[in-house]
This record gives structure tokens, C-alpha cells and sequence, in this order.
């Protein structure tokens, strides 16, 4: 299989290159000047406006600068985990930025307690700058001393982000056994993940299995990351006046309590029917009651048909063309710039995600592709974050940070255009894997997703009393597991190390990247649903809500296009979508069940 890496030369040539070693020293250079500029500068409020200015260009500088050389850093890391100049600079890197946070902490209070930062905002050259304004003043109730900020963050780099570095290195260089009829193969994490998608039932099994006993060579070790990571995220929300790390996250998120609130609630409204899925598809393999667990991604069908990547490259930029030209020549230009770090390979770290490049203005990819149609879809998925950067490029720098839920929109709204194209397009006979194949997806959404929430709610919760071992953590999990699928799994066969290889929950700065998931997939749904009744005017709405993101709470975007996700009926109204495709299933199936 011919190795297909993504392109870095746009960032660096090498990290021993000119180029890079001379901006790493500018980096440090415009850190010490920042920080002196501020020393010198932001003890009085004469002249404000002036300094203003000053405090926004070296900042709008030092993010530039620092979305160069980071960037080449956490890429190159991601696709060697094992490169020792990638872990060498990454450390010194999170150093430098550790040393930045005292001088942006003072100048970020400087700002926010300004008496009239608000009447300064809405005059030139201020106003394209109101809303990174207006989150500062936010933010600055929220700040601790200068002091203590300087201290958290230099102790994360041997606390937090050292155990988050730890469970990468652990997990991407685990090697699984997996006894298959013929042979027993050692394997990656991501390989034995593919497996779980073959049509045999008997490697299904022999990888969840094989993966099983490998996880108990580092579970008490990722536990503890686990559990120091959380516990830490716990001390640190408390000082900064949060109620839990949740009431943090959905700060961080730029959301009300209110829309995830209706969302969830929604959601448990509708876990019945994708039980119902679940036991139905049970039944199609044979099985009585709910669902083993290793049997949930299995192909029903002729969905298992193999993709080469230039057969997947095609089958994207066609799918994507139905929607706009501009879509398509994106995922055109992804794949031929080589911006897609392409196969499974050791050291590689697993899963898949899209990083938007901001001092480039293009984005890279890595995926861990092995020609089955859900590697197409999660390809499908980050060209749509790839997409959605190109939309946030055109904002100034310090206008580009967009909050996680509104971060899956653009990527699961990609997967529904090439998933309705392919059914749309489909015969009797393809229509029912192609449908199943979906539901598989959203059910992973909708209560993979739910799992996740109430496990990381309740491990947040449990370490407030005392740190969490691996039998704890399984425990939860298994208990996680069964509240959000209910019957329509086999509690026989849970996976209780579900936490383990899911680098979601070891960022100590993204609590909860869970649920933001599921709003993206139900929000895209909708906007969907509004694409489908003016598709000529809703291209322009939708780029422009993409745009919006970088400069809006969660609650004003979505009233770029009429949405109020504040409403459990707007949750309801897009799960409806899903159900009618569960009873579309259901009824497809009801004479194989006879």
C-alpha cells in the first residue's frame, strides 16, 4: 500500500531549517517585547485607545506566528508520535506559551476593566475586532492573579497536557493480537477499529476480543492519566468561580445551559426508537435481545464494498458538487495539494481530525483510511471542518477561534450531502445498507454520544471525592453504556475501556468533547432541512453562518439562519429526520425477520 502523508512544506521545510529555527527565536523575541510592552504600558488607562490598537496587532502577530509553528509541530507529532524533534519542540513550544500566559493575562484584565471598552468597540478601528473584544471582558471574570495563572500553566506542562502525552504515546504504540481463522496478527489500535466493520462475524468478534485483552497492558496507567487530568480540570475550574466543569466547558463552548439542556432532554426523548434499531438489526444477525456490542458497526449488505483512495477522492468531490462548486473544488484541492495524511500506519496516532492552518489559510488532514464506506464518510467529515476553515479564513486572525459545537456542524452536514446523494441515487436492493450504514453513525452519535456525556459528567463528579482507578473507571462506564442504550444492547458484551483510547476526554482545555457532536449532527439536520426548501438562498446563509462562528455565541448563530436551539422542539423537529429512517429500516427489514 503506497504510504500518502500530508504536506507540510507550506508551514517548514524541517524542524532544522532556517526557517523554522528563525521564527521559533522571533516567537521568543515578540514574547519578551509583548511582555514588555505591557509592563511598561498597561498600568494607566491614558491614551487607551492607542494602546489598544498596539495590545490587538502584536497580538494578531503573535497568533500568526504561533499558527505556523504549532501546527507543524502537532502535525508532524500526530503522524509520528515516535519523531523525538516533533516531542523535542512540542515540549519547548508549550513552554514559551506557558511564559506567554502572565503577559496576556495582565493585558487581557487591562482591556476587560476598562470602564468604556463597550462604547469603544462599536468606533474604527476597534469594531471588526467587538466580539474577541467582548470575550475578553467576559474572560476577565474569570481570571485568577497574574501569579497563579503563571503557575497553572507552567504545572500543566508536567501535569495535565504531560498526562494527555501519555495516553497518545501509550495507545498509538499498544500492539493487539487478534486471533483470526488462519493466523494470529499483531496489530494497531486503528487496524483492529477497521476489523469491526468486517463483513465475517467471526473477526468482528476476534477483534473486540484481541482489543479487550491488550487494553488490560496500560489501562491502569491511562486510568491514572485519566484521573489526574480530570482532577486537575476540577481544582482549577473551582479557583476561576465555576460550579463544576461542566458550568466551564459550556462557557468555554459559547453556549447557554438552556440549549444543552433541551438537546439532551431531547435526545433521551428518542433513545427508544434507536433501541428499536438496534434489537432489529440483532435479529438480521442472528442474535436474541439487544445487540453485541462488537457486532454494532457490522455491514449489512453489499456496503462492505471496498474504496481505494482515488475511488473515495471521486466519489467526495462528485457528492459534494451536488451541493456547490466551491465544496468540491475545496475537497479537489485537499486531495491533490496533499493535504491528507491518508493510512493506518504504527506510531500514527488513531481516529481521524482536520486542522485548520490559520497562518496558511489552508487546512491538513489525517485519517487512518481502510476502504470501508464509513472511512469515506469520516474523509467526507473533515473536508467539511477543511470547508468550514475556508470560511473562517476570511475573518481577521483573531476572529477564526470558532467554540466546539458549532465545529461539527460544517463536517456532519458534508456527511449528510454524500450519505442523502448515495441513498437518493440508490436501487431497492442497495437502499437498505446504505440506510442501515447511516443509522449506524447516528446511533453512534445519539447514544455512543450520550454515553460519553453522563460517563465523563459522572467521573468528573466521583473525582471530587477521591482519584479514580481502572475499575472505577470501567464501572462507570459500563453503567454509562447501559442507561444510554438500554435494551437494544447486549450487556453481556460492553466494552467497558471505551474511555481509554478516546483522546476526547485527556484535554485538560476541552472538557465534554462529547456532546458538541451531537448538536453538530442535529443542527446540520436541520439546515439540511432548510437546504432542501431554498437551496439557492440558503448557500449564501450557510457560508455565511460558517463565518459567523468565529465571531458569535453558539445561541447568535444559529439565529443567522431562524434556528433557536433553545428550543427542545428545533431537537426534536431533526431527530424526527432520524426516526423516519429507523422506520424506514424497520419496515425494510420486516420480512427478513419472518
Amino acid at each position: 500500500m503506497e504510504s500518502i502523508k500530508y504536506d507540510l512544506n507550506a508551514l517548514y521545510p524541517s524542524f532544522s531549517s532556517s526557517e523554522f529555527q528563525n521564527d521559533l527565536k522571533k516567537l521568543e523575541e515578540d514574547l519578551k517585547s509583548y511582555s514588555q510592552y505591557v509592563e511598561e504600558n498597561c498600568m494607566s488607562y491614558d491614551d487607551f485607545d492607542k494602546k489598544l490598537e498596539k495590545l490587538i496587532k502584536m497580538d494578531e502577530a503573535f497568533t500568526k506566528l504561533v499558527g505556523r509553528i504549532y501546527p507543524f509541530i502537532s502535525l508532524t507529532r500526530s503522524a509520528d508520535t515516535t519523531n523525538e524533534e516533533a516531542n523535542k519542540y512540542l515540549a519547548k513550544v508549550q513552554m514559551i506559551l506557558a511564559e506567554a500566559t502572565l503577559p496576556f493575562t495582565k493585558s487581557s484584565k487591562f482591556i476587560g476593566k476598562y470602564e468604556y471598552l463597550e462604547e469603544l468597540m462599536d468606533k474604527e478601528p476597534f469594531i471588526n475586532y467587538q466580539f474577541y473584544l467582548s470575550q475578553i471582558k467576559k474572560e476577565t471574570k474569570h481570571l485568577l492573579s497574574d501569579e497563579q495563572e503563571a503557575i497553572i500553566s507552567k504545572m500543566r506542562q508536567t501535569g495535565s497536557t504531560a498526562w494527555s502525552h501519555l495516553q497518545s504515546l501509550l495507545t498509538s504504540k499498544l500492539e493487539v493480537s487478534v486471533k483470526l481463522k488462519d493466523e494470529t496478527k499483531i496489530m494497531t489500535i486503528s487496524e483492529v477499529g477497521n476489523l469491526m466493520h468486517s463483513p465475517d462475524a467471526d473477526t468482528r468478534k476476534a477483534a473486540y476480543l484481541g482489543i479487550q485483552d491488550a487494553y488490560q497492558k496500560i489501562d491502569d496507567s491511562i486510568a491514572m492519566s485519566l484521573s489526574s487530568i480530570k482532577g486537575e480540570v476540577n481544582f482549577v475550574s473551582k479557583l476561576r468561580g465555576y460550579e463544576t466543569a461542566l458550568d466551564q466547558s459550556l462557557d468555554v463552548s459559547r453556549t447557554k445551559k438552556e440549549t444543552l439542556d433541551a438537546m439532551i432532554s431531547a435526545m433521551y426523548e428518542y433513545l427508544p426508537y434507536f433501541h428499536q434499531y438496534l434489537k432489529r438489526k440483532a435479529k438480521l444477525l442472528g442474535h436474541d435481545g439487544g445487540i453485541p456490542i462488537y457486532d454494532l458497526y457490522a455491514p449489512l449488505g453489499e456496503v462492505h464494498k471496498s474504496y481505494t483512495i482515488e475511488e473515495a477522492k471521486d466519489f467526495i468531490i462528485k457528492n459534494f458538487k451536488t451541493f456547490d462548486d466551491k465544496l468540491a473544488n475545496l475537497a479537489k484541492k485537499a486531495f491533490e495539494n496533499n493535504w491528507i495524511d491518508v493510512y493506518p500506519r504504527k506510531g500514527k496516532v488513531g481516529g481521524a481530525f482536520c486542522s485548520n492552518v490559520r497562518s496558511i489559510k489552508e487546512s491538513r488532514v489525517l485519517s487512518n483510511f481502510n476502504g470501508n464506506l464509513t472511512d469515506v464518510i469520516t474523509l467526507a467529515h473533515e473536508l467539511g471542518h477543511a470547508y468550514h476553515g475556508e470560511c473562517i479564513f476570511e475573518n481577521n486572525i483573531l476572529n477564526t477561534s470558532y467554540p466546539m459545537p458549532v465545529a461539527e456542524t460544517a463536517s456532519t452536514f458534508c456527511e449528510t450531502i454524500v450519505m442523502n446523494a448515495i441513498i437518493n441515487a440508490s436501487n431497492d436492493e442497495e437502499k437498505l445498507p446504505l440506510i442501515e450504514s447511516e443509522l449506524q453513525d447516528h446511533t453512534a452519535i445519539i447514544c455512543d454520544i450520550l454515553s460519553r456525556f453522563i460517563f465523563e459528567k459522572e467521573v468528573f463528579e466521583t473525582r471530587l471525592d477521591h482519584p479514580l482507578n481502572s475499575k472505577e473507571l470501567q464501572n462507570i462506564m459500563r453503567n454509562a453504556v447501559k442507561e444510554s442504550y438500554g435494551d437494544g444492547l447486549n450487556h453481556d458484551y460492553v466494552n467497558p475501556f471505551a474511555w481509554l483510547n478516546k483522546p476526547h476526554y485527556y484535554s485538560a482545555g476541552l472538557s465534554f468533547y462529547n456532546w458538541p457532536y451531537a448538536f453538530g449532527l442535529l443542527f446540520a439536520k436541520g439546515l439540511y432541512a432548510q437546504y432542501l426548501k431554498d437551496n439557492k438562498t440558503f448557500i449564501d446563509n450557510y457560508d455565511n453562518l460558517l463565518k459567523a462562528t468565529g465571531k458569535m455565541n453558539v445561541e447568535d448563530v444559529a439565529k443567522q439562519v431562524n434556528i433557536d436551539v433553545t428550543d427542545i422542539n428545533f431537537w426534536r423537529s431533526s431527530l424526527e429526520i432520524i426516526k423516519k429512517n429507523i422506520e424506514l429500516f424497520l419496515e425494510l427489514t420486516e420480512e427478513k425477520i419472518k
